[in-house]
């Protein structure tokens, strides 16, 4: 019988290029379900989403970040493995893919994508998205140690969103961190429950945050939900 994929991408003001996304990931082999929710954008992303081909749009009054979007749409996920997608990985989302073969093959059950830099960009030909992000890597670094002291692993892409995982691993760890904390968390109980984690290079790239005013209030807010997730998992220890 056929492993039923359910794609899932949280959005929130991305009416330039969610429809890009949305139409990659529908050419992914085995994407049975793809859902976009739209965490309370004000640009028209879910009508951008819906004009695509999405299966299902939920549409969200506020926006409760990417962990709360990811907890409304995963009640209306079908498959027993899901593909979580970031909205911005315009036509670059194809590479999925390669995450879901790990997991569909039973090598693994959780494989996260380790995003492809300047080089994958040139080979993939022009793009309105930029590949890396320009920060410093404080937030990486952090989340890093924080898995490595929780779970007693290094990993090279802690905060890494294309991720394809196996459906009970987000049910038996009691659904999605908030906001910015779900992926660090989501690493977190996985490897503590005993599931097997990989690492897979992709040609995937996606609008990075700049060294500009906006670029460091992303990163500050993600800083905050990463250290409270991490206190939450420590004190679940």
């Amino acid at each position: 019988m056929a492993v039923l994929i359910s794609a899932v991408i949280p959005a929130y003001n991305e009416a330039d290029v969610i429809a890009d996304t949305v139409r990659a990931a529908l050419g992914i082999p085995g994407v049975a379900q793809l859902i976009v929710v739209d965490d309370g954008s004000t640009d028209g992303t879910a009508e951008a989403a819906r004009s695509a081909g999405a299966h299902q749009v939920v549409v969200l009054e506020r926006n409760l970040g990417k962990g709360g979007a990811l907890n409304r749409a995963l009640p209306h996920a079908k498959g027993d493995v899901l593909l979580l997608l970031d909205a911005d990985l315009g036509t670059s989302a194809r590479e999925a893919s390669k995450l879901l073969e790990p997991v569909l093959s039973g090598e693994a059950d959780m494989a996260v994508a380790l995003l492809g830099g300047a080089a994958v960009a040139e080979r993939s030909g022009p793009s309105k998205l930029a590949p890396r992000s320009r920060g410093f890597g404080l937030v990486v670094k952090t989340a890093r140690l924080g898995i490595r002291v929780l779970a007693g692993r290094w990993v090279t892409a802690p905060l890494a969103g294309p991720r394809a995982l196996r459906r009970e691993i987000v049910e038996k760890a009691g659904g999605f961190a908030p906001r910015f904390g779900v992926e660090v968390g989501l690493t977190i109980d996985a490897l503590r429950m005993g599931y097997r984690v990989v690492e897979v290079p992709v040609g995937m790239v996606h609008r990075p945050s700049g060294r500009d005013l906006k670029g460091f209030r992303h990163r500050g807010r993600q800083m905050v939900d990463v250290l409270r997730t991490i206190g939450r998992k420590a004190v679940q220890l």
